[in-house]
């Protein structure tokens, strides 16, 4: 595929001290026969020996995604936490308790029927918000994610899914949240991390209608 050849390109292009930033833009393509899963396997391969960041050094596993290869609807977060880093599997804990019982209760769908990733594939330091660099680094793994899994949605889990894959920077998840968004040809909803609702068990009214507007469009 010739997106790997230029993850490769970068590679070598990041070893001799270049940095690129830029913008990555959505061409994602309708469903077709090709076998997605052994792509995934492909990339997660690839993924596992990256080094392009800092986060390499210090990470006990990478966190790739996992779920249906297939699935209409990618959930997204920020980047794996403690556990996640451990174990190797995105959403996990107290907040992927939530977001499996919002999955299996609200979309009457059993999780493994979603895909679940992170803008990061490695656990930042200290569990800190995901850099710019960081965030640029692991970018092109989550387009192609998304170009072989090919969903019908995206829905975004806190503001920095949402900033980090659209490039909007400025704005406010209290504010977007809900809002069907053209991403490509993909439908794409921001709602709240579930991390959040932790905190904040009053935002859960608010989720709960996000999600249903995520099943209205199935």
């Amino acid at each position: 595929m010739e997106r790997y050849k230029l993850l490769k390109d970068l590679y070598s292009h990041k070893f001799f001290g270049f940095e690129y930033y830029d913008d990555i833009k959505p061409t994602f393509k309708q469903k077709t026969s090709e076998n997605s899963l052994t792509s995934l396997l492909t990339l997660e391969s690839t993924v596992k020996q990256c080094h392009i960041c800092h986060l390499a050094s210090s990470r006990k596993n990478i966190v790739f995604g996992e779920g249906n290869e297939n699935a209409d609807i990618i959930f997204i977060g920020e980047a794996p936490g403690a556990l996640e880093d451990e174990s190797g599997h995105p959403f996990v804990g107290r907040s992927g308790d939530m977001l499996t019982k919002i999955i299996t209760n609200v979309l009457e769908i059993p999780r493994n029927e979603v895909y679940i990733t992170n803008i990061l594939k490695c656990r930042p330091h200290n569990n800190a918000a995901p850099t710019f660099e960081e965030a640029s680094s692991c970018k092109d793994y989550l387009f192609t994610q998304i170009e072989l899994i090919k969903p019908k949605i995206i829905v975004t889990l806190g503001a920095t899914a949402y900033k980090y894959l659209t490039n909007d920077m400025d704005v406010s998840v209290s504010k977007i949240r809900g809002s069907i968004i053209e991403f490509g040809s993909i439908k794409l909803i921001p709602t709240y991390h579930p991390s959040y609702l932790l905190r904040n068990p009053s935002a859960k009214k608010d989720l709960l209608e996000d999600i249903k507007k995520v099943k209205a469009l199935l």
